[in-house]
């Protein structure tokens, strides 16, 4: 218990001192003892690191799970060391939805049909989410979080002890600096030396010096382990730097996923009998007092191309089509197609092709040529220029 009581007072004397110090500074009484400008630049940039690291770990995180709920929950589960229990995205959500639409609507109607199309694709697109959310966290979001509850931690406590061992520095040189001026008052009154002869308060100088060589030495010992800690932090860039490409890397397949998946989608859906793709025209004919009758009656039959020659001359006809002496207009292809058949012209991302169309063609439909090739091409993919 002795001992202990000496540890208590020993730790509180020095806390005492420290606090003094640390006082005296803030109110420009006691000299502080400075850093080099090479030290400075090493705290600096540590901080500077620690700070963008927790804002984009933090924005990172958003990206990946936009629910603010759903991450809270994550990270109390992380806390607890539980699994994160898995959670339907919201494009299997929205999948799901449509295969029900589709199944109550009616699955061989021509909206049916679609839905089941797009639920696929959509349930497609979140399983591709699905693995990106995994690959991120795994290969982006964990490094830079073990940063920061690890090596920043470390780096912390040794810069708080590099302080502490700073201030006692310092106290031990305001100690010094009042023992020699005390000294030298005695010394003028009658040479006593202050120490030796009852004044506890202020030691002699020659004991003063001892403990400023000891807290100097741990002062310089303290300050090359943090200036190690901090010099690591080059390391820690290039770790974030290597992680940095393994995000990009897993976020070019994620989207590049997903547009193989829209344009397969976008493919299929053009091939559907009564699905409209990039058209502007209205869905349904407006309403009006015309009977259903009339309305039949009056509603032109658009032919398609393959119908404006006799049966199995569709694409002999198609050949012999000569453009029109005006009309034809040069266009960018925007997404690679596969022809479905031999009426229809295969294309490749970013060719330009002459197109143009003919009397009684489907609107979403144009007659296309690129040498001595020519076929329908659909007009969504295509940005058509002057």
């Amino acid at each position: 218990m002795d001992f202990n009581m000496k540890k208590l007072a020993s730790d509180a004397g020095i806390f005492f001192t420290r606090a003094v110090q640390f006082t005296e500074e803030k109110f420009g009484q006691a000299e502080k003892t400075e850093l080099d400008a090479h030290f400075e630049n090493l705290l600096a940039r540590a901080d500077s690191t620690k700070n963008w690291t927790e804002k984009i770990l933090r924005q990172t995180e958003v990206l990946l799970q936009p629910n603010p709920s759903a991450r809270v929950e994550e990270f109390l589960y992380e806390k607890l060391d539980r699994k994160v229990p898995s959670r339907v995205t919201n494009g299997e959500l929205l999948a799901q939805y449509m295969a029900d639409a589709a199944s109550e609507l009616g699955p061989t109607t021509p909206y049916g049909k679609t839905l089941i199309k797009v639920a696929e694709a959509e349930k497609q697109l979140g399983a591709a989410e699905r693995d990106f959310i995994h690959t991120a966290s795994i290969s982006f979001l964990t490094p830079l979080r073990n940063f920061l509850e690890g090596d920043w931690k470390t780096i912390s406590k040794e810069r708080r002890l590099l302080q502490n061992r700073r201030l006692d520095l310092d106290a031990c040189k305001a100690r010094l600096k009042k023992a020699k001026a005390a000294e030298a008052k005695a010394t003028e009154a009658g040479g006593w030396c202050v120490g030796a002869h009852g004044c506890p308060a202020l030691p002699c100088p020659a004991q003063a010096e001892q403990e400023l060589r000891v807290a100097q030495t741990e002062f310089d010992r303290q300050a090359e382990v943090t200036r190690l800690l901090l010099e690591g932090i080059s390391s820690t860039h290039v770790n974030h730097l290597r992680c940095l490409h393994e995000f990009v890397k897993s976020q070019t397949t994620y989207y590049a996923q997903c547009y193989r998946h829209m344009l397969d989608l976008q493919k299929q859906l053009g091939r559907f009998p009564g699905t409209f793709v990039g058209t502007t025209e209205p869905a349904s004919p407006p309403l009006s007092s015309t009977s259903p009758t009339t309305a039949a009656a009056t509603m032109p039959v658009v032919p398609s191309v393959a119908s404006l020659a006799p049966p199995g001359e569709a694409s002999l006809c198609l050949e012999e089509v000569a453009p029109p002496a005006s009309g034809t207009r040069k266009a960018r292809v925007l997404y690679d197609y596969e022809a479905a058949d031999s009426s229809e012209l295969a294309l490749l991302a970013d060719e330009l092709i002459t197109v143009y169309s003919l009397p009684g063609m489907d609107p979403d439909w144009l007659i296309g040529e690129r040498g001595n090739k020519k076929g329908k091409v659909p007009v969504t993919y295509l940005e058509l220029l002057s």
